[in-house]
């Protein structure tokens, strides 16, 4: 049997990344046996909200590296199906008409159980079923009707859902099976909490796949970040390419319990990820962030800055701090006049204006005025770069250019005088 499954997104805004991640179990699931994954879009109206989310949401999953089978598909084009469904349901007297609603027919007597591919045997009583709507007085089909005749009319084999859904399962099988259509295998994964323990909501802040984008993650990182929530490998496997989480991926290993979103283990392996790049394609990637957080500057300037820090950031957004002396004028408020004086005087002198000299020459003033070079080199950290953070002192004196260096240590020297 062909492998097929669904990514049945609601367009009701910004893409969630526990969604997300339940998105991307159904994608490793499908492309790991070689099946297809469906986008579908659960909509019940075509308004110009609906139609940027829908594009919002597109984006995220191609920035993220998760494509889909086919055209996307929306619930809304397949309302008229729907209700001639539960037209023939209402002639068969498995739903009945309820003041101008149709309303499914929930059997009495015995259970609804199936094989969760995640949680085991799950198995509900009828007689605790209520008969449910599936068919507004509008005209608009429910969502727990829709859906599953969706899953029906798509071929769908295998329903990879959140957790929450468990409870909509029962009356979407007797919905089923009251249509003798034929059942798909359900998996329900777990729900991911906060480092509080409370389920990812926005009480923590970055819940939208857009703010992990803003904030410089790497897609590729992230991806490999969001399978491990709920899924692994082994006990000790965490860095995995797009290609061997495709290989290795398994519904036997998703476990039923929450998973934790630890942010600073994503920070982790984030940093795992950009120091791997070779420097072309981090600088490219750099490039690209900056444009997209419309951060204009020189790109031959960033070129040259990104060797400097590619060892030293966990994520994009912290690179402009760490550069901005490179790109804009700094203050040097707190810098030792003395000792910029000095570093002054010393590096007028050196040739050529490379990392190495600059670095001997201010090795050898620190010892010549008594000083340890780690509090020999911080006020002249501060006068160049404007922080007492930055990337290797020598090799951005040398980034930014004598010129430009003594005059900054020129500055600091006479304003702190």
């Amino acid at each position: 049997m062909a492998i097929r499954v669904r990514m049945a997104p609601s367009p009701t805004g910004f893409l969630h990344i526990g969604g997300v991640r339940t998105f991307l179990f159904n994608w490793l699931f499908a492309r790991q046996q070689g099946g297809e994954c469906l986008l579908r879009i659960e909509n019940t109206d075509t308004s110009r909200e609906v139609a940027e989310s829908t594009q919002q949401i597109q984006d995220s999953l191609i920035w993220l590296g998760i494509d889909w089978d086919g055209p996307v598909t929306f619930q809304l084009d397949r309302m008229d199906d729907a209700r001639r469904l539960a037209d023939q349901l209402v002639a068969e007297g498995k739903a009945y008409q309820d003041d101008g609603a149709i309303r499914f027919r929930q059997p009495t007597e015995g259970s609804v159980a199936w094989d969760d591919a995640v949680r085991g045997r799950i198995e509900f009583q009828n007689e605790h079923l209520s008969d449910l709507v599936i068919v507004r007085s509008d005209g608009r089909p429910t969502y727990n009707f829709a859906n599953p005749a969706e899953d029906m009319l798509d071929g769908i084999t295998h329903v990879i859902r959140a957790e929450d859904h468990v409870s909509n399962t029962p009356s979407q099988i007797n919905i089923l099976r009251a249509l003798e259509a034929d059942l798909p295998v359900y998996a329900h994964v777990p729900n991911i909490n906060g480092p509080d323990g409370k389920k990812l909501s926005k009480r923590h802040g970055a819940v939208a796949i857009d703010h992990f984008r803003t904030v410089g993650y790497y897609p590729a990182a992230l991806l490999n970040f969001l399978a491990l929530l709920g899924w692994s490998y082994d006990d000790k496997t965490t860095i995995m390419s797009r290609h061997e989480l495709i290989e290795r991926f398994s519904l036997e290993r998703v476990v039923p319990s929450p998973a934790t979103f630890d942010f600073q283990k994503l920070d982790w392996m984030n940093g795992v990820y950009l120091r791997n790049l070779q420097p072309d394609e981090y600088a490219h990637d750099l490039n690209r962030w900056l444009r997209e957080q419309g951060i204009d500057w020189d790109e031959h300037v960033v070129n040259a800055t990104a060797p400097l820090v590619q060892e030293k950031i966990e994520k994009f957004s912290q690179y402009p701090e760490f550069v901005r002396f490179f790109f804009e004028p700094v203050s040097a408020d707190g810098a030792d006049p003395r000792i910029c004086r000095a570093a002054h005087e010393r590096l007028a002198e050196v040739e050529p204006w490379e990392a190495t000299a600059i670095e001997e020459a201010l090795r050898a003033l620190a010892e010549e005025l008594g000083e340890k070079p780690r509090q020999a080199f911080q006020p002249i950290r501060l006068a160049v770069t404007g922080s007492n953070v930055s990337p290797g002192l020598f090799e951005s004196l040398e980034l930014l250019g004598r010129e430009e260096s003594l005059a900054r240590l020129a500055s600091a020297a006479a304003a702190a005088a």
